[in-house]
């Protein structure tokens, strides 16, 4: 287990910068996700850590230990591709071995770790097989395997599962999740994909344009994004952002959006134009609701629904039960849970400061009290 910390770190490829100005830490056995879309330099920090790409500036240390400079072999960290990286012609127990007998490790030792890490990944029955004719699924188990038996301080993982089916997806994360637990290890870990974020993060690191804009626990990513980026990109259907008239002041316990009173949360910030921004389930169908709109979509997921309405102000997506019956072109009226609702200032695209916000906070610390 190790702590990762990342100081002003910055990575530009000639007039192109990549990564900005990036300051994370990744705390003793926690899961990182570093999450966000293609481009956003999730990838180029993975690999700054690991030691394939040099940072144009600023520092990473590993338990304190300056690490900036050093090779990749020098820092003690296994890394998981996502094209599995695996040798065909080898059986899966000298894939799994190959890194211990780079480093001298006697024979008993490399049986002992290999037989290990094989039980773990319920790969035994597959030790003497060649991985030119498995399955993308257990040749993703051979790939973590060899990374397991180096015991590494920590482990990254560049989008592993990327390459898998959608159910077996699913399967792996649960199993890449219960590994994490039984190893305790540190581990950093990249997706564009926010389910497999939310399925097995401690803690997500958003980025986007090379920067980091959030670094949360789920709960606090979904609930409390910090900026409208995070608002939309987590989430499916995303939050629905709508303009407010007139900005916001502070201590404001109420905004107008296109004449219509809307009560929120008390804020403790004030600015000249805002949005306020607000998810799906926290959206109510309210026929006293002074919002109108009229419904123009019906999404029908089995155990809920989306119905996407025209309002306004623009288009609002609300989750409503499965057996919800409004048909398109209903006529529909729509209020908010005051409590739910955030507000952010359209300049920055920043998260306003609020009373309800800062309670959850103070609850535990990562904003899991706000239920």
């Amino acid at each position: 287990m190790s702590t990762i910390v990342l100081s002003n770190l910055h990575k530009r490829f000639g007039d192109f910068t990549a990564v900005r100005d990036t300051n994370l830490t990744i705390g003793n056995g926690r899961f990182v996700v570093l999450l966000g879309p293609s481009g956003c330099g999730k990838t180029t920090t993975l690999r700054m850590i690991a030691g394939l790409e040099l940072p144009t500036s600023g520092q990473i240390l590993i338990d304190g230990e300056n690490v900036t400079a050093l090779r990749a072999r020098q820092r003690d960290i296994a890394f998981v591709f996502q094209m599995f990286a695996l040798y065909p012609h080898m059986t899966v127990r000298n894939n799994i071995a190959f890194p211990l007998k780079n480093e001298g490790i006697t024979r008993r030792e490399i049986a002992a770790r290999v037989d290990a890490a094989a039980h773990m990944l319920r790969i035994d029955n597959l030790l003497d097989r060649k991985t030119g004719g498995l399955s993308g699924g257990d040749r993703q188990r051979v790939a973590l395997g060899r990374a397991i038996v180096r015991h590494p301080k920590a482990f990254l993982m560049d989008e592993p599962l990327g390459t898998l089916d959608a159910d077996f997806r699913e399967l792996m994360c649960l199993e890449l999740r219960k590994l994490h637990n039984a190893l305790n290890a540190t581990t950093v870990y990249v997706t564009h994909d926010q389910r497999e974020a939310m399925a097995m993060a401690d803690d997500i690191v958003v980025m986007n344009g090379g920067e980091v804009l959030q670094s949360a626990s789920p709960h606090e990513i979904y609930h409390f994004p910090a900026t409208v980026f995070v608002g939309s990109f987590i989430g499916s259907p995303p939050m629905n952002f709508l303009a407010v008239d007139g900005g916001v002041d502070t201590g404001a316990e109420s905004v107008s959006l296109g004449g219509v009173a809307v009560p929120v949360p008390r804020t403790d910030a004030s600015a000249a134009k805002a949005l306020l921004g607000v998810r799906p389930e926290h959206v109510l169908i309210d026929e006293h609701g002074a919002l109108r709109g009229r419904v123009i979509a019906d999404e029908y997921l089995g155990s809920h629904q989306i119905l996407v309405i025209e309002t306004a102000l623009g288009i609002v997506r609300v989750r409503v039960g499965k057996d919800d019956g409004r048909a398109a072109g209903s006529q529909v009226g729509l209020s908010f849970r005051k409590e739910r609702t955030l507000l952010y200032d359209t300049s920055s695209g920043k998260l306003l400061r609020c009373a309800a916000r800062q309670m959850a906070v103070n609850g535990n610390g990562n904003g899991g009290a706000y239920v």
